[in-house]
C-alpha cells in the first residue's frame, strides 16, 4: 500500500527539532536591536507560521521586522543545525518508508533555502523527491496549493497521498487540498480542540506506517477520481 504512496511531511516540530536553534537565532536578532530575549516555548508556537511570525509574536507588536528578520536569518543560516535533531525514530522511519517505495516529501513555511540546508545538514536530504518551502510557489501553508504543489513536484499523486505535521495549517493545507492528515502528538503547535481535526493522531513515527497505510487503504476505496 506504501509503493508508489506520496507521504509530505512539514518540517519545524514534525520531522525536526528545530526550536533550540531557533530561539538562539531570533534571542540573537532581538538583542541586537535592544529587545529582550524569549524562552523557547514562544518560538514553538509560532514556528509554523514563519520567522516573521516568531519576531511579531516576541515583540508583541506590528513595528517594521525587515531588519531584524535579517539579522535573524543571518544567524540562523551560519548555525541552522547547531542543536537541530530529527525527532526519535524519525530517521529510522524515512529509511523504511523509503525501503518500502514510499514517495517523500516536505511541506514547510521555511524558506526553500533554509529547508535544503537543514535537511543537507541532518544527512537525511536524500530521502526527499521534493522540498517545498514557504517561498517555493505563490502560495503557502495554510493554503492548500503549497501541499498540493509539494505533491507533484514529488512526482506525486494527490489521491495517494497523506499530510504529516504539527499544527493547525498543516490540517488546514490537508483538509484544503482533499487529503488526509496525520497529526504528531509531540509537535509545537498543535491545533485547538476545536479544530481544524487531523485524520488520524500519532504519539511517535513508529506507528506512522501503519496509521498512513490505514488512510491510504481508505482513499482507495472511496475516492470516485479514476485511475
Amino acid at each position: 500500500m506504501l509503493e508508489g504512496a506520496t507521504i509530505v511531511f512539514d518540517l519545524d516540530g514534525t520531522l525536526v527539532d528545530t526550536a533550540p536553534d531557533l530561539t538562539n537565532a531570533l534571542n540573537h536578532a532581538l538583542r541586537l536591536h535592544g529587545h529582550r530575549p524569549v524562552e523557547a516555548a514562544r518560538v514553538r508556537e509560532a514556528v509554523g507560521r514563519g520567522a516573521l511570525a516568531m519576531i511579531r509574536e516576541a515583540l508583541g507588536t506590528e513595528p517594521d521586522p525587515q531588519t531584524m528578520l535579517d539579522d535573524f536569518l543571518v544567524h540562523y543560516e551560519a548555525n541552522i543545525a547547531a542543536e537541530s535533531r530529527p525527532f526519535p525514530g524519525a530517521v529510522a522511519m524515512l529509511d523504511r518508508l523509503t525501503a518500502r517505495g514510499a514517495r517523500l516529501a516536505v511541506c514547510t513555511n521555511k524558506r526553500a533555502h533554509l529547508a535544503n540546508l537543514l535537511l543537507e545538514a541532518l544527512e537525511i536530504h536524500h530521502h526527499f523527491a521534493a522540498v517545498a518551502g514557504r517561498d517555493t510557489f505563490e502560495t503557502s501553508k495554510p493554503h492548500p496549493g503549497h501541499l498540493l504543489g509539494a505533491i507533484a513536484a514529488s512526482g506525486g499523486d494527490r489521491t495517494q497521498a497523506v499530510m504529516v505535521g504539527d499544527s493547525a495549517v498543516d490540517i488546514q493545507a490537508a483538509q484544503g487540498a482533499g487529503i488526509p492528515s496525520i497529526l504528531v502528538s509531540f509537535g509545537y503547535s498543535p491545533p485547538p480542540p476545536e479544530g481544524p481535526h487531523p485524520s488520524a493522531v500519532i504519539d511517535g513515527f513508529a506507528a506512522l506506517e501503519a496509521q498512513a497505510e490505514i488512510l491510504l487503504k481508505r482513499l482507495t476505496e472511496h475516492d470516485p477520481t479514476p485511475s
